[in-house]
């Protein structure tokens, strides 16, 4: 079995895609409990999340000027607390794909780094036999003139 055939990183990956779902539940609940977090982050996004929805449901059955009513604020901050809920869990699934991406990138450059110190390595050996199959050439050459020479001689 290859090294690296069962990557620990995904394995831990999934561990916090899995634990973000109970984490952003304890967020929601600890949001409607404080005031502050209610009024200031839950009860914003829920109001506009629903007068957009509504607004946008009454363009689709064709109402143009009807006016939308705000939730009350239990329904809005409830509403908000899920969006923030949900927020979360995208958040942490979206990191955990760009540090998955990252991790993808950075095992392909050294892959690529490898094949090319690799195929850089393998030129320099052609070119060192190339230039011993010039010397050897050069030798027998040599060697054969000699020999001719030799022979005129005798």
């Amino acid at each position: 079995m290859a090294v690296g055939a069962f990557p620990i990183a995904k394995l831990l990956y999934l561990g916090v895609r899995q634990l973000s779902k109970p984490v952003a539940n304890r967020l929601k609940a600890g949001a409607l409990r404080s005031e502050f977090f209610k009024t200031y982050v839950c009860l914003p996004p829920g109001q506009i999340y629903h007068w957009v929805e509504m607004k946008t449901k009454m363009r689709i059955m064709g109402f143009r000027g009807a006016t939308i009513k705000p939730l009350n604020e239990e329904a809005a901050a409830e509403l908000g607390a899920e969006l923030l809920g949900e927020a979360i869990i995208f958040i942490i699934g979206g990191g955990c794909m760009i540090l998955e991406y990252s991790r993808q990138a950075a095992n392909s450059k050294r892959k690529e780094e490898e094949l090319s110190h690799t195929i850089g390595s393998l030129q320099t050996q052609i070119g060192e036999l190339a230039l011993n199959t010039e010397t050897l050439d050069a030798r027998l050459r040599e060697a054969v003139l000699k020999r001719s020479i030799n022979q005129r001689n005798i």
